[in-house]
């Protein structure tokens, strides 16, 4: 394991203003889809953290972060959004902003120093009135609802030995934190000035080293309050972070949802080096009842002095091998191996810890250091969690909150703990533990600073991801961030072995081999990195504040978008073959959509690696990233693409089926408008189900490109359609639309048509589908994804294709101009949005994700202002209707459409056969 302080752990929170994620958007051609068109436009480019590699910690030349008061303001005046609107976290400019947020907190505890830092990032200005246009028509005016902005960038956490504080400060120093980091360019060029900086530090050693701080870096303290910050951080993490807090017990971790207008009072027990124990009750309102000097530190100094051990993990590690049984005296060695049932003890109840070597005629050499270990640590995690139940019986309390940098994530450590609150109170208490459990100090102490506005964030704008190095070191980012694509390959080729085999765990280099960007390698005694000693397994949080609730979930507190449960080892593990075995074709793709160089190839062979890891490491430990479904398998994947500069894999093969579909798009629609109205919808239907076959995220639709042309098997498929389809709702579906003896027709107000793949799926089923809707007088949004996912069709490619079919059609034409969405019609519409057509309008909105499958929890802002006078919503696909939301019910009339592409999820969720058809039609559910 790791020494702490031999290297750090990083995590980022990316803070954002906008709640579009695109990263890269990629348009279609300018007037047609063409095999070259598609290229990247306005695409962010990621740079590279720059790093000092001086540490001799002479005056450096330049300071432009001047703070004259220990408590900085925001001027707001000319505040302006400086990047694309269609990008992800586009920065707030403040023109006139002369004092800097600061961008550095701390907690300085006894063992250990907790730091977080605040990083910026840039983007250049795009300007897309498209989108303007239909934010205007849809009545959005102002998307970030908060009554101050948020600077765009990174919240990072990191970590070092308080014994180690030098390396703490050299780390300060090397990015210039203390001067405003190293996106503060000016500080280069400008007088040295750090006279009036101050920085907000918590614990006992913002007292102990003021002077130090001072003398190395000309940096001023200010200290906060201990418990005020810690109980600040907790409150923000169980408000904002979905899967924060979780219980474990007998090794199995349950992530707990909370209420956060339910979460007061609880107990937070805080176990750093010694523990505090704090009855909270509300923002700013706690008491610190109790608390014990047998902590952290007790359990690394004692393990220290008995074991010869030279870091807390060390000693963690060595506890893993051990058996306490040598040394602890149980129930059974005192009633001869029985249990005294009588008062409920078992056998192997702890009677006495130590107890066994007073009997014993040993030295302390005579032990080994693994069984100490373990008998310390069972020790003290049994005496923290008797006191703190005590403490919440007090108060009639049932929710305990454990964190502090004692528990490292260590499943025993919280098993003991768990086993201690369960035993005492019969079961009525809960132990419950926070994924990012050591940061609460220094978050809280962050937080002091006014006008971050971070307190007031809710769950839904946080999106966590998780990067290419999680799988190898839990979840914990060590060292410099890697900003350079060749360093995150690099990095990659030195951690896994060559060739296609991925081993788990991850063989590590020797001890003192330097990894890439000259942080230490994690090494571990035992030569392979343990899953459950010292893994915080904390992701990357990306803070986007526009992100909303879907408004039109009927229970926003009981959804829950998977179907698929992936607790279930034998589901898991399928799962995991469907993506390993779907793996080779999809780095094919992307190395293709790259022009197949040798970088490509290099970055594909890179990708192949990342993901197999993650897919190891979660077969290994299913909740080390959270809460698992298999949306957020999907999304990992879509992630690691990305992380590997593959915005869009399946570019090519987009484009080409766009331009075969649209070839015969105008004959399609001939055909359709030669029915009536009810033969008419029918033949709708089954095109939407028959297009929705091609889909490359299935084997089995893989298979059929080869059998033909994307024609022929549309065509084919329409061929074979048979009613009654697996479920089959239709006729339902159309009494809706045109009435019966006993009731009127429904014109529906706004229809939100939730697309799916490129190709025919959106030209020759959702389009005419959309199509028919206008005719009837309803207006159509159509809603894709933000950023590409295997063959998806993204909300920035869409306007071209709805240009291209609105050339054989004036229903389409006319719509799209209505909709703003026609290049022609953006400076009317845009110089008078009044004057609109009569037509109703089509439009396009992203909702928000880039994946296959959608989470409505977490909808772009334009997604969520359409929603709110929609009165019909059409789900299509598998990953939007049957692997999320098949079973969700809405505020308004939904239809589910999909083929089935894959015969497990078949058999399970429909009792049916692969190519199956789902038409599932629900009335708005009844929400009083």
């Amino acid at each position: 394991m790791d020494s702490l302080g031999e290297r750090e752990d990083h995590q980022e929170l990316n803070i954002g203003i906008d709640g579009n994620l695109n990263t890269d958007k990629l348009g279609a051609g300018k007037s047609k889809l063409s095999f070259d068109s598609g290229k990247d436009r306005g695409g962010t480019v990621l740079g590279k953290e720059e790093q000092l590699g001086d540490k001799d910690m002479a005056p450096m030349a330049g300071n432009s972060i001047h703070r004259s008061l220990s408590r900085p303001q925001l001027d707001l005046s000319g505040a302006a959004i400086q990047g694309n609107f269609e990008e992800k976290d586009p920065t707030i400019l403040l023109p006139n902003q002369s004092d800097d947020i600061s961008h550095l907190a701390l907690d300085i505890g006894g063992s250990l120093i907790k730091l977080v830092y605040f990083s910026r990032h840039e983007n250049q200005p795009v300007n897309d009135r498209s989108r303007r246009i239909i934010k205007a028509r849809l009545g959005i005016t102002n998307f970030n609802r908060r009554s101050f902005p948020i600077l765009g960038g990174r919240l990072h956490f990191v970590k070092f030995e308080t014994a180690k504080i030098n390396e703490c400060l050299d780390f300060i120093y090397s990015k210039q934190l203390h001067r405003g980091g190293m996106d503060s360019r000016s500080w280069q060029i400008e007088g040295p000035n750090t006279e009036n900086t101050v920085i907000k530090a918590t614990g006992g050693g913002a007292y102990k080293f003021a002077d130090l701080f001072k003398e190395r870096l000309g940096i001023s303290i200010e200290k906060e309050d201990e418990m005020n910050c810690l109980v600040s951080g907790a409150n923000f993490l169980l408000k904002a972070i979905r899967h924060e807090a979780f219980t474990h017990m007998e090794g199995r971790k349950e992530f707990v949802q909370l209420d956060s207008n339910d979460l007061f009072p609880y107990l937070l027990v805080n176990i750093g080096s010694g523990v505090s124990i704090i009855k909270v009750d509300g923002d700013g309102v706690f008491e610190r009842v109790s608390g014990t000097n047998v902590g952290g530190g007790t359990y690394w100094g004692l393990g220290k002095l008995l074991t010869k051990c030279k870091s807390f993990d060390e000693l963690l590690e060595l506890s893993q091998r051990g058996d306490n049984r040598t040394i602890d005296m149980l129930v059974g060695d005192i009633y001869g191996g029985m249990d005294y049932s009588k008062i409920g003890l078992s056998a192997s109840t702890i009677a006495s810890s130590f107890g066994k070597t007073i009997s014993e005629n040993k030295e302390i050499e005579d032990y080994r250091p693994e069984d100490i270990s373990l008998s310390l640590l069972r020790m003290i995690s049994y005496n923290i969690g008797q006191i703190s139940y005590l403490n919440a019986l007090r108060f009639g309390l049932k929710r305990i909150f454990f964190g502090g940098f004692f528990i490292r994530g260590h499943a025993y450590t919280m098993d003991t703990i768990s086993f201690a609150v369960h035993f005492w109170s019969n079961g009525q208490a809960q132990a419950m533990f926070l994924r990012h459990e050591g940061f609460l100090g220094a978050l809280g102490a962050f937080l002091s600073y006014e006008k971050h506005g971070l307190d007031d964030l809710l769950v839904h704008q946080f999106v966590e991801r998780f990067p290419m190095g999680a799988p190898y070191i839990g979840g914990n980012v060590h060292g410099p961030p890697l900003g350079d694509l060749n360093e995150k390959i690099s990095w990659m080729e030195k951690f896994v072995l060559k060739g296609t085999e991925i081993t788990a765990p991850v063989p590590m280099l020797p001890p003192g081999t330097t990894g890439l960007g000259g942080f230490e390698v994690p090494s571990s005694r035992g030569g392979s990195l343990r899953p459950d000693a010292s893994k915080l397994n904390v992701g990357v949080l990306h803070l986007v504040p526009s992100l909303e609730v879907f408004p039109l979930l009927a229970d926003p507190k009981t959804y829950e978008p998977n179907t698929i449960d992936l607790s279930d080892p034998g589901e898991l593990e399928y799962w995991f073959t469907v993506l390993s075995d779907h793996m080779p074709d999809l780095v094919d793709k992307a190395v293709a959509s790259e022009g197949g160089t040798d970088d490509a190839k290099r970055r594909g062979d890179a990708f192949a690696r990342a993901f197999s890891a993650h897919l190891a490491r979660l077969m290994e430990e299913p909740s080390a990233y959270g809460k698992l479904g298999l949306a957020n398998l999907l999304e990992l994947r879509e992630e690691c693409l990305r992380e590997f500069h593959f915005h869009d894999a399946y570019r090519s093969i987009k484009q080409r089926e766009n331009e075969a579909s649209l070839a015969v798009l105008q004959d399609l629609l001939m055909e359709l408008d030669s029915m009536n109205e009810e033969s008419r919808l029918l033949t709708l239907i089954e095109g939407v189900l028959a297009a929705n076959i091609f889909d490359w995220g299935s084997r089995a639709c893989v298979d059929l490109y080869h059998k033909g042309t994307i024609i022929e098997i549309y065509r084919m498929s329409r061929d074979k359609m048979q009613r009654p389809w697996r479920v089959d709702d239709f006729d339902i579906f159309k009494e809706r639309m045109f009435g019966s003896a006993e009731k009127k027709p429904h014109k529906y107000k706004r229809a939100l048509l939730f697309v799916d793949n490129s190709g025919a799926d959106i030209v020759l089923g959702m389009l005419p589908l959309a199509r028919e809707l206008l005719r009837r007088g309803t207006e159509v949004v159509l809603v894709a994804n933000s950023l590409p996912a295997l063959n998806d069709v993204t909300a920035m490619e869409l306007p071209e294709i709805v240009a291209e079919a609105a050339k054989h059609c004036d229903i389409l034409r006319a719509a799209a101009e209505a909709g703003g969405l026609l290049v022609d019609a953006m400076i009317n519409v845009q110089d008078s949005p009044r004057q609109r057509s009569s037509s109703a309008p089509l439009m396009v909105v992203e909702n928000g994700c880039g994946s296959p499958c959608i989470d409505l929890r977490q909808v772009s802002s334009e997604l969520a202002a359409a929603a709110k006078a929609a009165d019909l919503i059409v789900l299509e696909g598998m990953g939007r209707s049957l692997h999320t939301n098949f079973n969700e019910k809405f505020k308004c009339d939904a239809l589910k459409l999909a083929m089935v592409k894959n015969q497990r999820l078949a058999a399970k969720l429909i009792n049916g056969n692969i190519y199956d058809c789902v038409c599932r039609f629900e009335a708005a559910a009844n929400t009083n």
